[in-house]
């Protein structure tokens, strides 16, 4: 409770919730960024000599909401993408009804690129540590794609298309989360454990204790440790984009105060 309290007492400390050019929470764009930002699966499209070809894949944003992946060099996919860099990633969320249509979905092209990136290959891991048995097989390297643009549908016979302006966040912004997010993280873990599970449980977040593995203006990623299952990562969304380290403060001592 006292660290909570303290986390609590921080709230002074906030000044820049806002952002440059925020979506609004009900926009097409915002609803669609979270859904990316939360996906853990997803379908990637590629196509080689005019044949088309879709396989799943198990993606993570960078922090300017290009896209993750964790691709193996023997894969058909791969093989696609070091031909033709033009792809889709189809990102699908929890149907409202029985038909399959009311689902929330995001179609996002763009061109992808193979990097070699400690930082966000780290950040990957983080919200896909089972790969760690994996990822450093020397047929796996990291893959970004760079979103061009995004359709996005809402449900039932509601789609919308998005521009790229619309759909990712303030460089700025993001350059200024980015900048802080390591000492951000290392506070909450370190002075806020009991707040961070917390916001983890009032999420439905299982019981255990839980620890902050990455933060960007748009949430933050909670992992809880299992010897049985290994971790589990719960996606928690801000109530709107920030623009730096006290817009972060400020959503989290939000969200540990919420009954």
């Amino acid at each position: 409770m006292g660290r909570e309290q303290n986390m609590a007492g921080e709230q002074n400390m906030a000044s820049d919730t806002g952002s440059h050019d925020t979506p609004a929470t009900d926009s097409p764009a915002w609803q669609g960024r979270t859904l990316l930002r939360a996906a853990r699966v997803g379908t990637l499209a590629t196509s080689h000599a005019g044949q088309p070809f879709a396989a799943l894949v198990t993606p993570a944003t960078a922090p300017d909401l290009s896209i993750l992946l964790l691709l193996s060099s023997l894969s058909e996919h791969t093989r696609h993408l070091l031909a033709e860099r033009r792809c889709a990633v189809l990102i699908t969320g929890v149907a409202t009804t029985v038909n399959p249509q009311t689902a929330p979905r995001l179609t996002v092209t763009g061109m992808a690129e193979q990097i070699a990136d400690p930082t966000l290959k780290a950040r990957w891991l983080a919200l896909h540590p089972y790969a760690a048995l994996y990822a450093d097989f020397s047929d796996f390297s990291l893959w970004r794609i760079q979103p061009m643009n995004g359709l996005f549908v809402g449900g039932f016979a509601r789609a919308t298309r998005l521009r790229i302006a619309d759909l990712t966040p303030d460089p700025a912004s993001v350059s200024a989360v980015a900048a802080g997010s390591a000492d951000i993280i290392n506070h909450c873990n370190t002075d806020h454990p009991a707040a961070v599970t917390r916001i983890a449980r009032m999420a439905g977040g299982a019981a255990g204790d839980w620890r902050m593995v990455a933060v960007d203006v748009d949430g933050c990623d909670l992992a809880m440790g299992d010897a049985a299952m290994g971790d589990a990562v719960c996606r928690i969304a801000f109530s709107a984009p920030v623009t730096g380290p006290d817009g972060v403060r400020a959503e989290l001592v939000r969200l540990a105060q919420r009954k």
